[in-house]
This record gives structure tokens, C-alpha cells and sequence, in this order.
């Protein structure tokens, strides 16, 4: 615009005073008149004005007298009317972290550090210019995050804000993307890199975590005494169990050897019965038999002393 006006105002120089070149006196010499010389700076000027460059990662607002054009420049060299000027804005991915102070709905005061990498969208960047402005971060951004992040803290108690951080970052980040999408910010990517609660809370917490870790170690043990006492129990009625299968197996044993016993033992006196009975009948069939072995088995010498017969007097034989 500079460049534009020094150009206009050369050039009504030139209008007034002349500006064609012409020889000295002896006509030996060119000369350029200065009004030459400044009609040729005010052309370059003008020049100068036309040429627009809008550097890589940027991209080119047109403006005519402060009225946005409905279209925007890439990264390049560009030439326009020199009544046009360009707003620059950056395109690039952004990172920006915001330390607030919210509260969960259990009135616990919780200091967080939130990150989130944006970028503009570049073919609505004309829309952005005209509607917020270059201070784009400042005016929707930092207001935006803040509101979902206190809202979603807000759902949460203490003690959930600890366990459910992943889902924090998460529903922190749909919220935005959906808000932020209605200015033409994009959200790239969000994070959740600190949750702070106060040193009271923190304490308690603390102390609540140890009571339940020795309640839990508490109940370990009771439940390894309770398997070893149920392990010990097991154990004493298989034993049992297998005593008194040793001693069925051991009484049914004897019983069998008993009744083995007394099958022999029935055996040999019928054994000996036959015997008998077969001698019996040998001896009935065959009376003078004992005498005849008698004989046989005889040395020839009498006995020193004899059973009278019919008496129960005892003779000796001299």
C-alpha cells in the first residue's frame, strides 16, 4: 500500500514538471532529468506494491481496504493490484498448554496441565481472519479448553479422576474437536499431561491405599491359612480313607486265611476220618491183621511187665 501511494504521488510529480530526458546545451551530453529518474523510482515502486510472497507454512488473507476476499494464497510468490494487501496467517500443526484449576464433583480442587496440537483450516483460513481474527488462540481457543476440561473433571469424583485418566483425555478431546470444528480449527491430537490434587487429598489417598493393601495382604493370608487348613483337612480324611480301606482289605485277608485254615483243617479230619475208616474196615475184614503186624514187627523179647487179663494189676515178668 506504501508503495502504491509513493507511486501515485511521483507520478503527479512527473504530470506537473516533465519527465521526458533531454541534451545539454552544446548537445553533446544525455542527461536525465530528474523527473525522469523519479518517475522511474515511482514505476518500480508500483511494481514493488503488485509482488506478494507468503512464505512455506502460511497462508495469504486478501484484503481491498480491510474487506476479506473470499479466497486465500499459498506458500509462493504471488502478484496482485497494488491496492490489495496480505494477511499472513500461520498453517502449521501448533502446540499450546494450558495450567488450569478445576474441581470434580466431589469438591476436590484438582491443578491439570492440558496440551493440544492444533492447526487452522487453511481453505476457511479467510473465514477465521474475518470472524475472530489472527488472535484466534487467545479469543476461542483458550476459553473452549478450558470449558471442557472443567466439564468434564466435573463428572467425575476424586478418586475417579486417578482411575479413569485414559477416558478423561478422550471425552476431553471429542468435546473440542466438535467445538473447535465450528471456527475451522482442527484438532490434531490432546493430552492429559498432569492431574494435581491437593497435599491433603493426596494423603488421604495415600493412607487409603495402604489400609486397603494391608487389607488385601490380610486377606491373602487368611485365604492361604483357610487352602492350607482345607489342604490339612483333605489330607487327614484320605488317610483316614485309607486306613480303614487298610483295614477292611486287612480284616478280609485274616478272614480269608481263617476260613483257608479251617477249609484245611476240615480237610485233614476228613482226611484222617477216611483213614480211619478205610482201617476199620480193613481191620473188621481182616481181624487177626494187628496181630499178624504184630508179629512181624516183634524182636523176640518179652515185656518186663503184663496187664493180667481181667485185672488192672500190673505183673513183672522175671
Amino acid at each position: 500500500m506504501v508503495g502504491l501511494i509513493l507511486g501515485v504521488i511521483l507520478f503527479f510529480v512527473l504530470f506537473i514538471f516533465g519527465a521526458s530526458p533531454a541534451f545539454d546545451k552544446d548537445g553533446e551530453t544525455w542527461k536525465i532529468r530528474p523527473a525522469c529518474l523519479l518517475c522511474l523510482i515511482g514505476v518500480v515502486s508500483i511494481i514493488a506494491g503488485c509482488i506478494k510472497t507468503v512464505p512455506t507454512g502460511q497462508t495469504g488473507i486478501v484484503t481491498v481496504f480491510g474487506k476479506v476476499e473470499n479466497y486465500t494464497l499459498d506458500a509462493g510468490v504471488h502478484f496482485l493490484a497494488p491496492w490489495k494487501s496480505v494477511t499472513k496467517m500461520d498453517n502449521r500443526t501448533q502446540i499450546a498448554s494450558i495450567e488450569m484449576s478445576c474441581f470434580s464433583s466431589d469438591i476436590q480442587e484438582v491443578n491439570i496441565k492440558y496440551t493440544v496440537n492444533y492447526q487452522i483450516n487453511k481453505q476457511n483460513a479467510q473465514v477465521i481472519y474475518s470472524t475472530i481474527g489472527v488472535n484466534y488462540y487467545d479469543t476461542v481457543m483458550v476459553p473452549k479448553i478450558q470449558e471442557a476440561v472443567k466439564g468434564i473433571f466435573a463428572k467425575y469424583s476424586a478418586e475417579k479422576l486417578i482411575e479413569s485418566r485414559g477416558n478423561l483425555a478422550r471425552e476431553i478431546e471429542a468435546v473440542l474437536v466438535d467445538d473447535l470444528a465450528k471456527y475451522d480449527i482442527e484438532v490434531v491430537t490432546t493430552s492429559l499431561e498432569d492431574i494435581d490434587f491437593t497435599d491433603a487429598f493426596t494423603n488421604a489417598v495415600e493412607a487409603k491405599q495402604v489400609a486397603e493393601q494391608n487389607k488385601l495382604k490380610t486377606q491373602t493370608e487368611q485365604e492361604t491359612a483357610n487352602l492350607q487348613a482345607k489342604a490339612e483337612a483333605e489330607r487327614q480324611v484320605i488317610k483316614a480313607q485309607a486306613d480303614a480301606d487298610s483295614a477292611i482289605l486287612a480284616a478280609k485277608a485274616d478272614a480269608e486265611v481263617q476260613q483257608i485254615g479251617a477249609d484245611a483243617a476240615e480237610y485233614a479230619g476228613k482226611k484222617d476220618a477216611a483213614i480211619l475208616s478205610a482201617v476199620g474196615e480193613q481191620l473188621n475184614q481182616y481181624p487177626n491183621l494187628i496181630k499178624y503186624l504184630y508179629y512181624q514187627t516183634w524182636n523176640g523179647e518179652l515185656p518186663d511187665t503184663l496187664l493180667g487179663e481181667g485185672s488192672q494189676t500190673l505183673l513183672e515178668v522175671k
